[in-house]
């Protein structure tokens, strides 16, 4: 058997709290190690208790989720645990920042148990939780942001014109399966590419390509290529 998932559970609202730790706590192949009622404190739990997995609230006191995101994720000591964002919209105006910071995808805090836990998992696992959808409603609210901060394409490192499609695809929303349609790859063959992006851009997972996408101005919030 393996061990289970280590989950920390971060929330300023103590009955939120205790019911999230509940669930991981009920779920097969997860358990709970500890909770944290600020961002200070969760990053200083990580630090002690090291998990494999946090579900981070994003407007915490003392110290934001997004602030205790980028401390967590900046680390060499904690930057191999993942960031699990719970919001109550799903157009936060914080979501957006804290992807940025390094958390690897966000929940709505009304999302289903079996969703939150497969997200849990997820996220363990070394993926990122953006679901097309999710990631269509983020690049809408990037497209209101100031754009002072975007560097320009030629910042981006040396990329094949391949590269740039599939970097292009996935700053769209659209899964693996979904790319290797659309370029008539094999699923194969992009994995390969998105790993090349990953190395190239120095991303910790895909929700960093988005970002790098977008702050790079290689795409903006146009009309998006269909979905197979």
């Amino acid at each position: 058997m393996t061990d289970p998932i280590r989950v920390l559970v971060a929330d300023d609202q103590p009955l939120l709290r205790r019911s999230f730790r509940l669930l991981v706590d009920t779920a097969p192949g997860l358990t709970a190690v500890g909770e944290a009622g600020t961002g200070a404190e969760a990053v200083e739990r990580v630090r002690q208790l090291h998990p494999e997995v946090v579900l981070m609230d994003i407007r915490m006191p003392d110290l934001d989720g997004i602030e205790a995101t980028r401390r967590i994720a900046g680390s060499a000591e904690t930057a191999g645990t993942r960031i699990l964002v719970l919001t109550t919209f799903d157009l936060d105006e914080y979501v957006y920042g804290a992807l940025r910071a390094g958390a690897a995808g966000f929940l709505l805090k009304d999302t289903s148990p079996d969703a939150l836990l497969t997200g849990i998992h997820t996220v363990a696992a070394g993926e990122s939780l953006l679901a097309p959808s999710v990631t269509r409603r983020l690049i809408a609210e990037f497209a209101r942001l100031p754009h002072a901060h975007r560097a320009p394409v030629s910042s981006l490192p040396d990329l094949t014109d391949r590269e740039r499609e599939v970097l292009v695809l996935v700053a769209r929303g659209l899964s693996n399966a979904d790319i290797a349609a659309y370029l008539h790859l094999s699923n194969g063959t992009v994995k390969t590419y998105i790993g090349r992006l990953l190395s190239k851009l120095r991303a910790r997972d895909r929700a960093q390509l988005v970002i790098s996408a977008y702050e790079s101005g290689l795409v903006s919030a146009g009309p998006q290529p269909a979905e197979s």
